[in-house]
Order: C-alpha cells, then structure tokens, then sequence
C-alpha cells in the first residue's frame, strides 16, 4: 500500500487511528505522517517508522488523504494555514465534531474533496463505530473513506445534518457505554468480588451483550426477555434502576452531549 496519509493534530483520536490501521497490516507506520504541538507526545510513532512532523504545510505536500484531527476551536488557525497548499488530487477527511463540509471548503476552496468522518478510540482495537457523510458534491468519495474505516470497525453513511447527534451517540457514548461498566463493577464489588475481578466480570459481560445484539441482529429487550423471569432476580434489579432513572438519565446524557457538540464549533 503506497498511500501516504497525514493525520494534522494527532492526538488520542489521530493516533488510535494509526494504531488500527496498521494493525490491520493493510496499512504500515511508513504510510503515515503525524503532526501535533507537542511532538514529544508521538515519539512512540516515531520509533516504529512514523514520519513525525512539526509544519503543517510539509506534512501535507506528498499526501494522498489528509485526516483534520484537531479540535473545533483549532480548525479554523489550521484551516488557515493550509489554504492553498491541498490540491484537488488530495482528500481531506475531517474528524472534527461539529464543523460542516461547507465550512471546511469555506476557506480550502469548493474544489477541494472533504468528506466528513466519526470515530471513536475502539478504533486503536479495530472496534470503533465510524460515520460517514459528505455533500452531494463528493459522494464519489464516499467509498474510499468507508473502504479506510472498515478495516477499524464498523461503518454507516448517514446524513451530514446527523453528524452531530452521531457524535453524542458513538464518539461520546463510548464514554457512556465505559461508566455504565464502571458501575456494573462497582456494584460487583460491593456485593462480593474484588475490584479487578468485578471489573473483568463486567466489562467480559457488556462484551456478551452487545455480541448478542450484533450476531442475532435482535432487539435489546428480546434479550433481556430470555433472561427475565416472573418474580425473578433479573426484573427485580431491572425495575430498581428504572426507579433510579437509568434509561432517562443515558437518554438525558446523550441529548445533551448532543446539543453540545453543536455548539463547539464557531463560524469565522
């Protein structure tokens, strides 16, 4: 594989990214130039073969995909900066939550092809859960960033005005999904086990259920119902959390990450 990719701001989104790709022995460290601030923070990269790259405007001469990996507020300084150095035979993915295709070709040029894309950090382990959108414009595209986020996980083109709700659910709700186990720990361990055996209980079982979800294609309560029975211990801790707001409060979580994410980026 003889692409050349340079990820701009590779922070913990940007580097799970490498990490996945390469482990998925399609792509190698030689494939990938990263930038950040601070590039003490990618000497790791630097020494399994990683070019590692200070100026933004060099680091993307020789790209084939260039990957926007920094944060809202930094895209337009980098957006700036980079202004007439990507040519139309390059591809800019954007992973930056919030900022639309229109706003990225606001200052690159309309001729410039973006496509938008959202990750999560399973990415690093080839799990994460990746959405795609663009505009009509570059829907030709589209195939080549799915092709890229496939070898990482899953992936769904969806609509561009539902990128940011695809935020809250799948980039943030990795999070979510994380203190939900957290939880289910702790609870193990006040009723008996040791902490790093509640935890590995836990987290082992979350992995089942989802597994479930995703083998049998099956709906979360026709799952729960083979696992409920009447006067059960199941239904009995179910309806205590239901008490306790579970459902409303992931719900209420992930609606205001949501209104969030839309605000973090702010136009020029």
């Amino acid at each position: 594989m003889n692409t050349k990719i340079t990820i701009i701001g590779a922070g913990n989104l940007g580097t799970s990214l490498v990490k996945g790709l390469v482990e998925s022995k399609i792509y190698t460290p030689q494939n990938f130039v990263l930038t950040r601030r601070n590039t003490t923070k990618l000497s790791s990269f630097k020494e399994i073969g990683c070019e590692i790259a200070i100026n933004n405007i060099e680091a993307v001469t020789n790209a084939n995909i260039i990957i926007l990996a920094v944060l809202p507020q930094k895209i337009n300084e980098v957006l700036n900066e980079l202004k007439g150095s990507i040519k139309e035979d390059q591809l800019v993915v954007s992973l930056v939550s919030g900022v639309k295709v229109k706003n990225i070709q606001n200052i690159l040029g309309s001729t410039i092809p973006v496509v938008r894309a959202m990750p999560n950090t399973a990415i690093a382990i080839r799990e994460s859960m990746t959405c795609i959108a663009t505009t009509s414009n570059w829907n030709e595209k589209l195939p080549e960033v799915e092709d890229l986020f496939k070898l990482v996980g899953e992936t769904i083109v969806i609509n561009e005005e539902q990128m940011t709700s695809a935020t809250a659910l799948c980039a943030c709700g990795i999070a979510f999904f994380l203190r939900a186990i957290r939880a289910a720990s702790q609870g193990g361990n006040e009723i008996d086990f040791h902490a790093n055996e509640a935890l590995k209980m836990a987290a082992q079982t979350a992995k089942g259920a989802a597994s479930l979800l995703i083998a049998n294609n099956s709906h979360p309560e026709d799952e729960i119902d083979k696992v409920t029975s009447p006067k059960g211990c199941t239904i009995a801790g179910l309806n205590e959390m239901e008490h306790n707001g579970f459902s409303s409060s992931f719900i209420k979580g992930i609606t205001i990450s949501a209104k969030q994410a839309k605000d973090l980026y702010t136009e020029e």
